[in-house]
């Protein structure tokens, strides 16, 4: 296995609000996380903060090999645990009033794996020259594309496309979305919040992945590079994980 990550504050703003974690375990458990977070005065970079500081404490030094259904139920279960302690803090806090964060998280093990996330940020795979988005945004545009109300080319283009339908730490309860995914040898998975997704293309992002003249340390450069070529508008944030023999880790 292979991990490399990148965070980038953007042209425009002026804290990251992104956060994230990635790591093999000694029994061979991959566990990565992404959070981008929301809410004035700062709440934004505490809730995302908050989010990977649970994930990482609930998953570290899991030791058990774990069946597909097991991950799935622990992905869940960890997801919104984090979801009661930002929800928690903000309601103990006024300057943290409302804050949240979107998630996409990743255990993989073995052949397979599963996906679990809240909000905007995404997943996908690359394997075998093909890209697959895992990942649905919970957004108010998307909600108007899938029902037909807007086109494909208004909801790249609209006003309101950053409004989050679902997202993590502003209410008591959430439902998260979990897919299990099959893991080969050679595949490339991509975490990434939204200041990567809404600013880099997807033959951007498949040239990128395929390139057999970056290792994967310069591929999440690149990735970065190219959302701060195109304005940068947002956080920049990406996490790569490669399926290969050797283990190496990149910050």
């Amino acid at each position: 296995m292979k991990i490399a990550y990148r965070s980038d504050i953007g042209r425009i703003r002026l804290v990251n609000e992104d956060r994230a974690w990635a790591e093999q375990q000694d029994s061979g458990l991959v566990i990565a996380i992404v959070a981008d977070g929301m809410g004035g005065h700062q709440a934004g970079d505490v809730a995302s903060q908050l989010a990977v500081d649970t994930f990482r404490d609930s998953l570290q030094g899991k030791t058990a090999v774990l069946s597909l259904d097991e991950r799935k139920m622990l992905i869940r279960q960890t997801i919104l645990q984090a979801n009661e302690v930002i929800y928690d803090m903000a309601s103990r806090n006024d300057q943290y009033h409302n804050m949240g964060t979107t998630v996409v998280a990743a255990l993989i093990q073995a052949d397979n794996g599963v996906i679990g996330h809240i909000g905007d940020s995404r997943a996908y795979m690359w394997r075998d020259g093909e890209l697959t988005r895992l990942t649905e945004d919970h957004t108010l545009v998307n909600e108007l594309a899938k029902s037909g109300q807007i086109s494909p080319e208004e909801a790249a283009n609209h006003p309101r496309k950053n409004v989050l339908t679902r997202a993590l730490g502003t209410d008591a309860q959430v439902e998260v979305d979990v897919r299990g995914i099959s893991w080969a040898e050679g595949d490339l998975l991509l975490l990434c919040s939204d200041g990567l997704s809404n600013m880099v293309t997807d033959e951007q992002l498949r040239e990128t992945l395929q390139s057999n003249e970056l290792d994967l340390d310069g591929k999440a450069d690149r990735l970065v590079q190219l959302a701060l070529q195109a304005g940068g508008d947002d956080n920049i944030t990406v996490v790569l994980l490669h399926h290969a023999d050797d283990t190496e880790q990149e910050r």
